[in-house]
């Protein structure tokens, strides 16, 4: 399957790999992406100071074919952002909070749709079947994405689909050891590119069992490692002058993977119920 990303998605997601260069183009593209739009190659190279070779590294680094095609996509992202509301920036100000709001808000809806969009019908029911039939589901996660790891555990517990995270990683590999041909390995990931996660997966398919990996980096070593994979769009880089992960898209996947398997598995309501029964004397 091949994902259909815009072009911010596409630098967003693969910006920390990038070499020096081609963070000058993805950083000129992000601030002037109306304007790269009427560029040559050449032009480019010039306005973000690098070179024609750079950019065509660029291009493909992104995904796409070559400058042409690359243009293409933006032509159709700045079209769409023209047809929007035209107050809506990548500006964050604590002076303007109501606008800042506003900013946020239109960039979040934009990883969701995006994240969303990007989806294979085909290869989301193999992986809700795998995850349906598993004997085990393991969700795995370092840093930041752990309470992702921990709510997706939870949630898959409740619909009666034996699941488990952890906080601690030694602990995490030590299970994943464990595991077996009936299991699946979760993986929640945003660069795709951790040692350990790798580690990790590489023990799961050692062991047969199955390996699904969300990842905002669609050629990440994670992502090429697994039998399956959802990718996420981030736009936190518009946001933020350094990269900071957003666990929304995440979350949201999870809670997709959840309604989803909800509608489908015949005992998932009765499983839910006995769960709120036992917990309920905690709300009164």
């Amino acid at each position: 399957m091949q994902e259909t990303r815009s072009v911010l998605g596409a630098i967003c997601s693969s910006y920390d790999t990038f070499f020096e260069a081609e963070k000058k183009i993805a950083d000129y593209m992000m601030e002037n992406k109306a304007a790269v739009v009427d560029m040559t190659v050449g032009e480019l190279a010039r306005a973000s100071g690098t070179s024609d070779a750079t950019v065509s590294r660029f291009c493909r680094r992104c995904g796409f074919k070559g400058f042409h095609n690359l243009k293409l996509t933006l032509a159709r992202e700045v079209l769409e952002d023209e047809q929007k509301d035209q107050s809506v920036s990548n500006d964050i100000d604590r002076g303007d909070i109501r606008q800042s709001l506003q900013n946020i808000l239109a960039n979040k809806v934009a990883e969701l749709t995006e994240t969303v969009n990007m989806m294979d019908a085909d290869n989301l029911e193999q992986i809700l079947s795998r995850l349906e039939n598993a004997r085990m589901v393991q969700l795995a996660a370092v840093g930041n994405t752990i309470p992702v790891a921990m709510d997706g555990a939870f949630k898959l517990n409740q619909l009666g689909i034996p699941a488990v995270a952890g906080e601690i990683w030694e602990t995490q590999a030590a299970y994943t050891f464990n595991l077996g041909p009936e299991d699946v390995v979760l993986i929640i990931s945003n660069s795709g590119s951790s040692r350990r996660l790798q580690s990790l997966a590489q023990g799961a398919r050692e062991n047969r069992s199955t390996v699904i990996v969300i990842t905002n980096n669609p050629d990440s070593p994670l992502a090429r490692i697994s039998d399956y994979r959802i990718v996420t769009a981030t736009r936190e880089k518009l946001l933020t002058e350094e990269f900071w992960f957003s666990r929304v898209t995440a979350t949201a996947v999870m809670e997709i993977l959840y309604l989803l398997l909800l509608n489908s598995k015949k005992d998932a309501v009765e499983h839910i119920r006995r769960h709120e029964k036992v917990i309920s004397p905690d709300k009164q």
